[in-house]
């Protein structure tokens, strides 16, 4: 392969090579995933296109596999197939229409109630014909069950699998869960759902799924950091004045108010779903031991650990005007869509470099990306401080880019300078590759039993910790929401924030996507 040609090679097996290997016991039987709230919105947007596209990698053989869709609506086989056979195929790829239909097949569809017995008991029942059709040994087989379902059902749902779905798990088989985010509004509520399910599953069973943490740059973070020389010495507080973790979204909550006020948005956004925690973790962690999961998470934690409590004059919190206007949402909601909260690391390789964290809906642009700002450079003989320091960025949507913002001489006579970039931009390195989405690379790691992305127990808590106090606060209506123009920045104190943390905004340079 010449050293501009890039591919995406065809797997014949979902039992790959990995970086954790976890298994004593060779997987040798057939593996059923059952997706529960597959009549659902998410199910039929992201799961079953994630399956479809493992399947046409080869990562789901057809004589190793079987997929089953369970939900309360009484629906036939066909008509699940027919409705999610509009999601299967995306402008990413032209796959043949034949693998659609090949894919369909495997699919069968059990109606019955999330915390009724009939339902589960028919729905094993299915499982274990397929599983007597593929003769695999009894204990050997392979149950993945995953929850596209509100968390408010999880407990029951959890609680039928477990008496009337699982898989004995003594010659190689086993039974796993994925649950989605939201984990619980608060400590309370998070360790609460955690006891429930933990009572009935132990931790290498369940997978809590946060979909950013399976997107190609996310994931690129621990090879950055730790397979590049020049990146040991410069990624601390000597070196580094800040860190921005950005998520901007460009629309409002469009008709989901009432959902959003229930549990806060600014609760939803950036702290319950734990997106820009987990981030800041793989900013800020010292490298593991290993590449074994529990290495990973066990740094992770560490980190969270290290953070101090939030300080109510390092936080703006922002609602946009219209939010209100929602008939969901009551007239005197204080609930912010947008928030800037400062978090400080109590250690020696990050104290006094502050990490803002920002958050918002309805805003003038739609990113998520991550901003190494270092700091001055000493004895500025250039004179060129104004026009802004070096930066290290990470985008992670859109248009998925490395970039490092530095300062070159301007082109000329003059010995006069201007800020580029050396850019990395994955639409023009990687041409021909499609990149995979979240979903797919979380649940093969699911199969494979990888658990490095995603969310342990005490991390959860550990996150929780750190911002159940300012939620409490928000709630009370000790702190109130300052109301900004959709389509803007957000409150200009956030901004004013910022610059207060050290922060120095480039004025006169935007980056630009490289055209092919």
């Amino acid at each position: 392969m010449g050293s501009g040609e890039w591919c995406l090679e065809k797997r014949d097996s979902l039992r790959t090579e990995s970086v954790s290997s976890n298994e004593n016991v060779p997987e040798t039987g057939c593996l059923s995933i059952i997706v529960l709230g597959a009549s659902g919105d998410l199910a039929k947007k992201k799961t079953f296109p994630a399956l479809f596209h493992l399947y046409c990698q080869g990562f789901l053989p057809p004589d190793e596999v079987h997929i089953f869709g369970y939900a309360r609506t009484k629906i036939s086989d066909d008509d699940l197939r027919n409705r999610i056979r509009g999601y299967l195929v995306s402008d990413r790829s032209a796959l043949p229409y034949e693998d659609v239909l090949k894919f369909l097949q495997l699919i069968k569809y059990v109606s019955g109630s999330y915390d009724a017995a009939e339902g589960f008991q028919l729905l094993d029942k299915e499982i274990a014909k397929h599983e007597t059709s593929k003769s695999s040994k009894e204990g050997s087989s392979r149950r993945l069950f995953y929850l596209a379902l509100p968390p408010s059902v999880y407990p029951s749902v959890c609680r039928m699998i477990r008496k009337y779905c699982m898989n004995k798990s003594d010659l190689g088989g086993w039974t796993r869960i994925v649950v989605e985010k939201p984990f619980g509004k608060d400590l309370n509520s998070a360790e609460q759902l955690s006891s429930q399910i933990g009572e009935l599953f132990d931790e290498p069973q369940i997978y809590r799924i946060d979909h950013y943490l399976g997107k190609e740059l996310v994931q690129n973070l621990l090879v950055l950091r730790f397979a590049n020389r020049f990146f040991l010495p410069l990624w601390n507080r000597d070196n580094i004045d800040n860190v921005q973790i950005v998520f901007r979204e460009d629309f409002g909550t469009e008709g989901r108010g009432g959902y959003f006020d229930e549990y806060g948005y600014a609760s939803w956004q950036l702290f319950q779903s734990c997106t820009t925690f987990y981030v800041l973790c793989l900013v800020a962690m010292e490298k593991p031991v290993s590449l074994k999961p529990e290495h990973i998470r066990d740094e992770k934690v560490k980190v969270l650990q290290s953070v101090l409590p939030i300080k109510d004059e390092e936080v703006v919190l922002g609602q946009y005007e219209g939010y209100r206007d929602d008939p969901t949402v009551p007239d005197n909601s204080n609930t912010p869509t947008f928030a800037t909260v400062i978090l400080r690391i109590h250690n020696e390789r990050w104290e006094g470099v502050p990490f803002i964290m920002k958050a918002g809906k309805a805003l003038n642009s739609r990113k998520a990306e991550i901003r190494v700002q270092f700091k001055d450079v000493p004895g500025d003989i250039f004179k060129c401080k104004k026009q802004g320091r070096n930066e290290f960025v990470i985008r992670l949507q859109p248009s998925e880019a490395m970039y490092m913002k530095l300062t070159v001489k301007q082109p000329g006579l003059e010995m006069s300078t201007v800020q580029s970039e050396l850019d990395l931009s994955y639409g023009q390195r990687y041409q021909g590759v499609t990149i995979p989405e979240a979903y797919e690379r979380l649940i093969l790691d699911t199969i494979r039993g990888d658990q490095q992305h995603f969310v342990r127990r005490d991390e959860l808590k550990a996150a929780w910790e750190i911002f159940t106090p300012l939620l409490h606060r928000i709630d009370n209506g000790e702190m109130k929401s300052i109301p900004y123009k959709p389509g803007s920045r957000g409150p200009a104190e956030a901004d004013e924030l910022s610059a207060k943390a050290g922060y120095v905004q480039t004025h006169g340079y935007i980056w630009i996507p490289p055209t092919l």
